[in-house]
């Protein structure tokens, strides 16, 4: 069995996105959307995540390849508050790593750096969702300790 620090870690860099990322973000948007059925559309991608930078509505965590630069994944977080708990709680909308990427630890840097940013921000939780059928991702945020919560159900409306 070999030695656990002599296994190469994946040269992986998490940072806090901003503007000057906005190119390397929108290829990595714009692939998360089309994995969920949207039609590709760079231009949509860009003028969102530009909107969510500009006004902070948003922190997006970026992991890139610490040897040539190149962009591997990402994970946005929205900030949201539990009135019961008095108290901020961030939510982890998405999680999205490079086709190319995956298999080296980018998903799980990605959710130790957003725990890590939810902490420093003293926030009660992080709380996120995922399909039924997103075996992958359902057993790698159980692997991290989230719990899957039950009895609530979750509504929504569809506003024209």
């Amino acid at each position: 069995m070999p030695d656990p620090d002599s296994v190469p870690r994946p040269a992986i860099a998490t940072t806090r996105a901003g503007l000057d990322d906005l190119d390397a973000l929108v290829a990595l948007f714009d692939a998360y959307r089309v994995f969920y059925r949207q039609p590709s559309d760079p231009t949509v991608a860009r003028a969102f995540l530009r909107e969510r930078l500009q006004r902070g509505e948003s922190v997006i965590l970026l992991s890139r390849d610490t040897h040539d630069g190149a962009a591997l994944g990402f994970t946005q977080l929205y900030p949201s508050f539990s009135s019961v708990s008095a108290g901020r709680i961030w939510i982890l909308n998405d999680l999205f790593v490079a086709a190319t990427a995956r298999r080296r630890g980018v998903a799980r840097a990605l959710m130790a750096s957003a725990r890590a940013f939810a902490v420093g921000t003293g926030a009660l939780r992080l709380v996120l969702e995922t399909a039924e059928d997103n075996h992958h991702a359902r057993a790698l945020y159980e692997s991290l300790g989230y719990v899957r919560e039950g009895g609530t159900r979750h509504y929504s409306l569809e506003l024209d």
